[in-house]
């Protein structure tokens, strides 16, 4: 297999291709993570009135999740397309789709003036916002994986995931800047609509960015083999090339349980720390106000922004597996510590809280996404990646807040919330701990187990054995 360390340089245009994933990924994230902080602070108000406030917030919480539940939808489909298709053309799609639906939110009437339609429609646009998403992840990161530069691969990969907290930034200054600028009775009325319209300009803006790029050229010439193959092997082949899925789950199914074990404590630790934080610092238990909290997480975002590239730097040094396995295990030590110092009610404490603990976590999302990528062949690539990543979500970030919030409800203490993380933690060690190191493969060696037309010949198989058969 051919090593990092004897890969042909970057191509020029790599810069840009790395803008054009990061600027996407980034309204994405932002209209993602902008639902999720008006759930925490003024859904509950506007949608589910009538209820006991702990209990807005948990229905509230749960149209949430509901976006999570269509993100695996989202990453078969688009992971699908994607392998047959193209990188380019489903992230074009998906950014639309996120717009649009962040946009409408912003347009939505509220419990008070259609009553029970106010939450259905809600709900629905959550769903659009969740596919979209779902497709999103897996195309950003292979496009910057696929353009070069195997040395560097964790570093440049992990731009792309700098969009999760520059889109959390960009959600919390805006509401932030809001909840500062307006009384609560403004903000409630009309100013939390404000943030979803804006969506409409990043969207442009991102839509032509990302139309510039070109298409992965290790996507190209994987789609040229394919086709040479179809033309050799007839009819049979063709049809085996149409499923990405099906060649997901037959060569690399472990690879897939490695990626949604990874992201337990990932996904977990990430919506505990900048979601369900607005909820327990501005809850009775801590009595912190909405701007100091939402304050904090604006501080520690930007942090974690700085942060991510450079734990994708260390992985491009001594691998993905080490600097993995440090970020779960310390948002595993570091859950404890997160909670009391929240419960000084003091400022500078709460920024500490949530600064370290996205420090940490991003040890797991940096390298994450180059860690995922060499994982799977380049024909089921996006449908590997997308699902390893999105079906844990499910299990994972879908229901995070509102299972710390049900457990804040139940038992008036963090300690089971701490405990709730630290298990996710654990899960994630074991997980990562049995994976293989990747650092080092070739992303267009990476190969299936087996062919999925004719049986290899004796070049062709010592080929795959000596890369690893992608496993």
């Amino acid at each position: 297999m051919a090593s990092a360390g004897t890969a042909p340089p970057p191509p020029a245009n790599l810069p840009r291709i790395v803008a054009a994933s990061l600027i996407g990924t980034t309204i994405e994230w932002y209209d993602f993570f902008l639902y999720g902080s008006a759930a925490a602070l003024v859904f509950n108000k506007l949608f589910f009135p009538g209820s006991d406030p702990l209990v807005g917030t948990l229905l509230s919480f749960l149209t949430y999740a509901v976006g999570f539940a269509a993100r695996p939808v989202g990453a078969l489909v688009f992971g699908h397309y994607g392998d047959r298709l193209g990188r380019k053309k489903l992230l074009v799609l998906s950014l639309l789709m996120m717009g649009g639906a962040t946009c409408a939110i912003g347009l939505l009437p509220t419990h008070a003036t259609v009553g029970s339609a106010a939450p259905v429609l809600l709900t629905a646009l959550r769903l659009i916002q969740g596919f979209a998403l779902g497709g999103e992840w897996g195309g950003a990161v292979l496009l910057v994986s696929e353009h070069g530069d195997a040395r560097r691969r964790g570093f440049w990969a992990s731009w792309p995931q700098t969009g999760a907290p520059a889109g959390q930034l960009l959600a919390t200054g805006v509401l932030s800047a809001l909840t500062a600028l307006l009384s609560d009775d403004a903000f409630e009325s009309w100013g939390w609509r404000v943030p979803f319209l804006l969506s409409g300009v990043l969207v442009l803006i991102g839509l032509w960015i990302r139309l510039s790029v070109d298409e992965s050229p290790v996507f190209k010439a994987a789609l040229a083999q394919a086709e040479a193959r179809k033309a050799a092997a007839g009819r049979d082949a063709a049809a085996a090339e149409k499923m990405p899925l099906v060649a997901v789950l037959r060569h690399h199914w472990r690879d897939v349980l490695v990626a949604m074990g990874a992201r337990m404590a990932e996904n977990i630790s990430y919506y505990v720390i900048t979601a369900f934080v607005l909820v327990y610092a501005t809850s009775d238990h801590v009595g912190l106000g909405k701007q100091t909290a939402l304050n904090a997480v604006l501080i520690a975002s930007a942090v974690h922004f700085v942060v991510i590239p450079a734990w994708g730097a260390l992985s491009d040094r001594v691998g993905r597996r080490p600097v993995y396995l440090l970020g779960a295990a310390g948002v595993g030590a570091w859950a404890f510590p997160f909670f009391l110092l929240i419960d000084t009610e003091d400022f500078s404490a709460l920024v500490l809280a949530v600064t370290v603990g996205l420090i940490f976590h991003g040890a797991m999302y940096a390298p994450q996404a180059a860690f995922f990528s060499e994982m799977f062949a380049t024909r089921m690539r996006y449908s590997g990646a997308s699902i390893g990543a999105q079906f844990s979500s499910v299990a994972a970030g879908a229901p995070a807040p509102l299972i710390a919030t049900a457990l804040l409800a139940d038992y008036d203490s963090a300690t089971p919330i701490a405990l709730y993380v630290i298990a996710a933690a654990l899960l994630t060690l074991v997980a990562v701990g049995a994976a293989k190191e990747t650092r080092d493969r070739d992303l267009a060696s990476v190969e299936p187990a087996a062919a999925p037309s004719s049986p290899p010949t004796p070049k062709a198989a010592g080929h795959r054995a000596r890369s690893g058969s992608g496993q």
